[in-house]
């Protein structure tokens, strides 16, 4: 289609096609050469370079590092490197399950499937930690998660009211007993584990102070709190301890290079992702049972 002058006349050289206005080759190299238009190649947003990986890989990441860290309890002992690895596991758990709830259509819903496979994953976690159906003094980390859940679901409720001090009060009433309650039910990592799911939620964002208070938050709780064993290392001619469990800091680097984006997702893919955690320390006992006949 020709481009017409608003007195209806054709200009010549000129076409319109698709909506852009395309002068014809020979004119287009020769202004390109002296910089005198820009060229007509799409181009891509910076971001667009960057790594993203979707809350479907994040899982799949996380699902990987704790069979990892599973194998080590289980079937292969001797090989520390991978309870190391499996560190990083709990924290990105502890980051989408507050994503999760961000993006539930329905908390009350998304509360009744942990409460189930919480339950489901019990037998098969007392087996795999005490090597008995019934071992009261550890559960599994899924009650983690829906106590932490729980206490953000309540903080919010109060939130959406815009009371600030109503908000700060039970906010730090809710802190308080949460980690209480987590250590006294003894869930997986304790009241430690419950504040790790309350840092990725008053740090939710991309902001400096978030990053921020992620880095210090996870050091004080991995370090200070939980500790463990301590690997001596030289570095820079200078004898220093590496501690296990700080490892879980490294969990922060896929977790940043999260930007929202879903991926793939679907009920199917939901539902192994939760059954995966029962099912594989299922499989981890019955082989581990069979090798030791």
């Amino acid at each position: 289609m020709k481009c017409c002058s608003p007195g209806g006349k054709k200009l010549p050289g000129l076409q319109f096609l698709e909506g852009v206005v395309r002068i014809p080759d020979k004119a287009t190299e020769f202004r390109q050469r002296r910089g005198m238009i820009m060229s007509t190649k799409p181009i891509r947003p910076a971001a667009a370079n960057c790594i993203d990986l979707s809350a479907a890989a994040l899982h799949l990441i996380a699902m990987a590092l704790m069979l990892m860290d599973h194998l080590w309890a289980t079937l292969l002992p001797a090989q520390d490197w991978l309870t190391c690895v499996g560190r990083v596991a709990f924290p990105i758990f502890a980051f989408m399950a507050v994503e999760g709830y961000f993006h539930t259509h329905s908390f009350k819903k998304y509360a009744q499937r942990l409460l189930v496979f919480a339950l489901l994953s019990e037998i098969p976690f007392d087996l795999m930690y005490g090597g008995t159906w019934f071992y009261p003094v550890h559960q599994n980390v899924i009650w983690t998660f829906l106590l932490g859940l729980s206490g953000i679901h309540l903080m919010e409720t109060v939130h959406k009211k815009q009371k600030p001090w109503a908000y700060v009060t039970v906010s730090v009433v809710v802190v308080i007993l949460g980690s209480v309650l987590g250590t006294l039910g003894m869930v997986d990592y304790y009241g430690a584990g419950v504040l790790t799911v309350f840092i990725f939620y008053f740090f939710r964002g991309r902001k400096w102070w978030c990053l921020a208070g992620q880095i210090l938050a996870l050091y004080w709780i991995n370090v200070k709190m939980l500790g463990g064993l301590m690997y001596p290392i030289r570095l820079f001619g200078m004898d220093m301890e590496l501690c296990q469990q700080g490892l879980a800091l490294l969990a922060l680097i896929p977790i940043w290079l999260y930007r929202g984006r879903q991926g793939y997702h679907s009920k199917a893919f939901q539902y192994i992702c939760y059954a995966f955690y029962p099912v594989h320390m299922l499989i981890l006992v019955l082989l581990l049972n069979y090798a030791n006949k």
